[in-house]
């Protein structure tokens, strides 16, 4: 199978995640109505039953990023309670919306060479599992615990921002190695400690970090702990400013 041949068949395939993003938000009859297809087709999408054309597959893709973009979805989906608190569970459980964020992340990150994903356990486990597989590299996994069974771990020790409480991070040895370059991705980065952290982290380990992505960010204090590390690109889709922040992160 050709290159191009392949790129064509992802992109339809990406397409039809997006088609099946949108049909949690509009029924089969409003999507025919703005996408001009029959809702007969449009349903044979969504089931898998059919895979739209090329020419089609670009037509509905510029309509789609209208109704359910990913900046606009995970904006529709963060709801702050009055602590400062949001839950991201629509946002973490579902596969077809961190499909979408991976192929955002792949775009982002062109042209890098990234031989691992490496994340926190536990909220970044869906999105950097669907990042890594887009990529094609090994998952990471610290965690805040050692496990039974690893003999030798990287650890990392910091406080996290507004608290007294020392936090420590753990990284089986030899899960990432000299000369590795590694993308840090999580789903929401609040004070930007857990990530220089990680970046710690990986200097301890003599590897490379590519860069950092992350789907949400609370407000741009983080900004600061993060950007003076050259050669280290930062990618976020969404900021946004609760009322009151949840520091704990």
């Amino acid at each position: 199978m050709g290159e191009t041949h392949l790129q064509d068949l992802q992109f339809r395939l990406m397409t039809i995640e997006l088609l099946t993003i949108a049909k949690k938000k509009y029924t089969y009859r409003e999507l025919a109505s703005k996408t001009g297809l029959p809702v007969t087709v449009l349903s044979r999408y969504v089931k898998g039953h059919v895979l739209p054309g090329g020419g089609r597959a670009r037509k509905l893709w510029v309509i789609l990023k209208k109704l359910v973009g990913l900046e606009e979805e995970l904006r529709r989906r963060i709801k702050f309670d009055e602590s400062g608190y949001f839950d991201n569970t629509s946002i973490i459980s579902d596969i077809a919306l961190l499909k979408q964020a991976a192929q955002y992340a792949l775009s982002k990150f062109a042209g890098r060479r990234i031989t691992k994903v490496l994340t926190v356990a536990t909220d970044g486990i869906p999105l950097a599992t669907v990042v890594a597989d887009a990529l094609n590299v090994d998952l990471l996994m610290v965690k805040k615990n050692k496990e039974v069974g690893v003999k030798e771990f990287i650890e990392e020790t910091f406080i996290p921002g507004f608290s007294d409480v020392i936090t420590s991070l753990y990284l089986p040895k030899g899960a990432v190695k000299r000369g590795d370059s590694v993308l840090i991705v999580d789903d929401v980065i609040k004070t930007g400690e857990t990530q220089r952290a990680l970046m710690d982290m990986m200097k301890k380990a003599r590897a490379e970090v590519a860069g950092i992505f992350a789907l949400i960010a609370i407000e741009n204090d983080w900004l600061s702990k993060l950007q003076n590390t050259p050669k280290c690109p930062i990618e976020v889709v969404i900021t946004v400013r609760p009322r009151k922040i949840d520091k704990r992160r």
